[in-house]
């Protein structure tokens, strides 16, 4: 079966599903193309207000496929490049994306699998899932923005077990760690990424996009350039139509209702 990126709506909420199964849900460039068409046209649609990914079956994501890999040795090296360049491109695409992403993560994320989830904004696991940096085992270096994600999330000293080792880690350690939000019972993990994601769809969707931009900007900022940004999303956000009914309806002890 080919692989390819499933997209449904649930509601307020667009579905991903990383759907390889012939491969554990492997990624390629496909995959890649689609991700990015995806985020766009959400981008466009206010009826979304929120995105989850997760894999098909029982695994998330296997991380790259070693066959691909192996054929693309024996091409010109920048059509690999131009591969990752894909897988890139949407990660960035998650990262820049105005709203909330959610990974809902069973069985294994390996490699850029791990990557792609650590992109998202929130992660939800299974009980059983297992994440593993992969690619010193075969003799590879991380994609995916893994290197910057793990840097900015957790101490050297562990980033380094993770990537120079190769190391598994289970869900409740990223828990206490701070990288996995909910760690529920296997075969929940979509379920409750789909409640996480109708709480987000509720609140106002400009700040949500303030937040992610201002989150996304904090760690190669000054302290003094963070706060001249805060300022000016505070003050847009203020004078913006949901600032009103934000504020109204929390002075009235009412659900607001976001335009």
């Amino acid at each position: 079966m080919p692989a390819e990126l499933k997209s449904a709506s649930h509601g307020r909420t667009m579905v991903l599903t990383l759907s390889n199964p012939d491969h554990r849900n492997a990624l390629g460039p496909g995959m890649y193309a689609a991700g990015v068409e995806a985020l766009n046209a959400a981008d466009s649609n206010p009826e979304v207000g929120s995105v989850v990914i997760t894999g098909a079956g029982s695994t998330f994501c296997a991380g790259g496929n070693l066959q691909r890999l192996l054929e693309n040795r024996r091409k010109p090296p920048e059509v690999q490049a131009q591969s990752i360049e894909g897988l890139h491109g949407w990660i960035e695409a998650i990262r820049t994306f105005p709203k909330p992403v959610i990974a809902a993560v069973e069985g294994a994320a390996a490699g850029a699998g791990f990557s792609l989830a650590l992109a998202c904004d929130f992660i939800v696991a299974a009980d059983n899932a297992i994440f593993v940096m992969a690619y010193s085992s075969v003799a590879l270096s991380p994609d995916g923005g893994a290197t910057w994600s793990l840097a900015q999330a957790l101490p050297r000293q562990l980033v380094s077990e993770l990537l120079l080792c190769g190391e598994r880690i289970g869900a409740a350690r990223l828990h206490q760690l701070g990288v996995v939000n909910r760690v529920t019972a296997a075969g929940a993990a979509l379920d409750e990424a789909m409640a996480l994601a109708a709480r987000l769809n509720e609140r106002a969707p400009n700040t949500l996009a303030s937040i992610k931009e201002l989150l996304n900007d904090a760690a190669g900022a000054t302290l003094a350039q963070q706060l001249a940004s805060e300022r000016e999303h505070f003050v847009r956000n203020l004078h913006h139509a949901n600032g009103g009914i934000g504020i109204e309806a929390f002075l009235a002890k009412q659900p607001p209702r976001y335009s």
